[in-house]
Formats: C-alpha cells, structure tokens, sequence
C-alpha cells in the first residue's frame, strides 16, 4: 500500500470503552450499536472485537445485518428501524434478527407471516423525540390487539432526543411520559424495556433498564455536556496520513483552491493526502489543527478532494512522509468536529471506504 492514509481502529479502546459504559449498569444487558458501518470503524471489525462482551448487536437496516451474518456473526442482531418491505419480515427470521417495530403496518406484515416463520420484534414507543415509534396513548391498543406477535423476546423502547446535555429537561419529560404508559402496558402484558442510548446511559441512571444500546460512546465519541463523568472514554479511530511535499511559500502568496488562506510570513506548507473523498471536511476552516512530529500545526486553505495543507513554519525537521494525525489519539474528534461545525457522529461515519481500517491491538 503506498498511501499511507489509513484509518486504525484501536481495538483495546473499544473494549475498555464497552465495558467502563456497560459496567454503569451491571443489572441490564448492553449491546453494541454497529449501524453505519460501526459509526465508520467497520462493523464486522467491531463485531469481531466485542463478540465475547456483547451478547448481541444492534444495526438500522436489514442488509446491515444480512452483512454481518455473511461474515460468520452469529449473535442476534437487533433492527432497529424494523421491516421496510414485508418480504423483510422473512429475511429477518431466516437470519436470527429481531426487529424493531414502529408502525401498524409492520405489525400487519409479520401477522401475514406463518406463526412458526415470525422474527421476534421489539417495540418502539415515541416518547417525544417524534422520528419513529408508536404513539405513547396507543401502545396499550397495540399490545393488546398484536399480542399474538409479541413472544419473551419482545421489548419496549423508546429514544431520547436531548440525553447528551445533562442541563435540557426534556430527557426527563421524555422518561415521565414513557413511564406513565408502561404502567398502563404492565396490566396487559409486561415487558422488559430498552431506553439508554450511550449519552442516556451516563446521564440519566433512571433510563437504565433491561437493554441499553451503546453507540457513540463504544468509539469513544463525546456522550455528555458534563466535563466529569466518571468514565475514561479512549479514541477507538485515528485518522491519519503523510506528507506528500513540502514548500517555501512567500509572504503574500496564497495556498489552495480560492486562496483563502495568504502568507503573512515566510512559510513553509506541508501537502498531506487526504481529502474530503476520505471524509475529512471540506468546511474545516484555516487554523483546525493536525499534528505532526508531535507538535500541532494549523490547516491553512481550502480542503481539496484529496489533499489538503498545513503549515509547518514552526515545526522542525518536517519531512517527506511524515505522518499527521487528523484526529484520533492527540487530537480530540470532537474538537475536529466544533472547528467543521458538525457532531463527532458525522465524521465518523463520513470516512470513506477508500480510507483502509487497520484494526490494532496494543
């Protein structure tokens, strides 16, 4: 390989981070959430890594999970958006998934099902957020209509919109409203319960119930407005690559597409090979950092499709191929992602495919 923009996955990272998140809750079962491609880290790596501590696994879409079983994973995998067709209904029982209702007309699609061919299903109750889930007023007439369909496996979850911002009330409008409709549910069938995502996980002790769904945080992303949480989150990905050339660049001279950056002094400018075809932000402005040699260094101009530069005026002995950390284990994503204006979650998941995953153990 001679590029050298790599992707590595550290894989003790996402170990310790499963187990510090899951360890917050020792009386429920937390599984991994690997939708998207494990948030960008590659979810049959992931799955790999957390096959013995996550008993199951979480994915949005039926060909996600058809992937993972392609690749010899054989937890139960939960769909969280359900059936989009009614031929998924088979798929999912033919493949182990249970999935993730959030409208009549999915329950109409497994009743069509042969009883002995049904999916086992979840629940999802819209407790505020509005996206996806039944009405909290109807899931009463909706577990006692489809009761038939729901079996020992069957959970009721919901999903919070604010659980990251510790200061926003509504995450507790949320488990109020959600908590009042439980206790109407439990007269007719009770069911064990999936609230905690990540951030809810770790900010709200009382969502902790029979299942929590950890994403973000297992990649060690920014789950709380808190700066003290108790946990030591570990990058699970650094992004990096090498200096492809270097120059001398006048005072007044500008670099890149558009010149918005220009010389103020005597510089020297480093192209490194990557882009925003590997999912590094083309809106990054001048001065997000990067690092090289261990020291940090601004980007200056403009992020080209596959290159981008940064100046190294200031830093010695800069040579060809010298690596530079995008983010990862000196350089905080999030801090990446306030200087693009987006959410660590998005520059994950934009990594591209032409980016290797390199997963490493210590």
């Amino acid at each position: 390989m001679s590029r050298q923009t790599q992707a590595i996955i550290h894989a003790d990272a996402v170990l310790h981070n499963f187990k510090q998140l899951a360890a917050m809750a020792p009386q429920s079962g937390s599984m991994a959430v690997i939708k998207a491609d494990a948030y960008g880290h590659g979810a049959v790596n992931i799955a790999r890594i957390l096959q013995h501590v996550s008993s199951r696994f979480a994915v949005a879409i039926m060909e996600e999970a058809v992937a993972l079983r392609d690749a010899g994973i054989t937890a139960p995998i939960v769909v969280l958006e359900g059936a989009h067709q009614a031929k998924e209904c088979q798929m999912a029982f033919q493949h182990n998934c249970i999935l993730v209702m959030h409208c009549e007309a999915q329950l109409k699609w497994l009743n069509a099902c042969p009883a002995d061919k049904r999916p086992h299903i979840w629940l999802k109750a819209d407790s505020g957020m509005h996206r996806l889930g039944f009405p909290l007023n109807e899931l009463p007439r909706i577990v006692k209509e489809y009761g038939a369909l729901l079996s020992d496996e069957t959970v009721l979850a919901t999903h919070f919109a604010s659980a990251d911002d510790t200061n926003n009330p509504f995450t507790q409008v949320q488990l109020s409203a959600f908590e009042a409709v439980v206790t109407q549910v439990d007269s007719l069938q009770k069911l064990p319960l999936s609230l905690a995502n990540s951030p809810a996980a770790v900010n709200w002790p009382t969502s902790r119930a029979k299942w929590n769904r950890l994403g973000l945080g297992v990649y060690g992303g920014r789950v709380s407005t808190q700066s003290d949480t108790g946990l030591s989150l570990m990058p699970a990905m650094t992004l990096r690559s090498s200096i492809l050339a270097i120059r001398d660049i006048p005072v007044g001279e500008g670099v890149g597409y558009g010149q918005t950056w220009v010389a103020s002094r005597q510089s020297k400018i480093a192209t490194v090979g990557i882009g925003y075809a590997d999912g590094y932000p083309r809106h990054c402005p001048n001065g997000t950092p990067v690092m090289v040699r261990g020291k940090l260094a601004p980007l200056v101009g403009r992020v080209s499709m596959d290159m981008i530069t940064i100046d190294v005026t200031d830093i010695a002995d800069v040579s060809m191929g010298d690596m530079v950390e995008l983010w990862g284990e000196h350089i905080s994503i999030h801090e990446v992602a306030q200087c693009a204006g987006t959410i660590d979650y998005e520059l994950m998941t934009r990594v591209s495919q032409r980016v290797p995953r390199i997963v490493k153990y210590l």
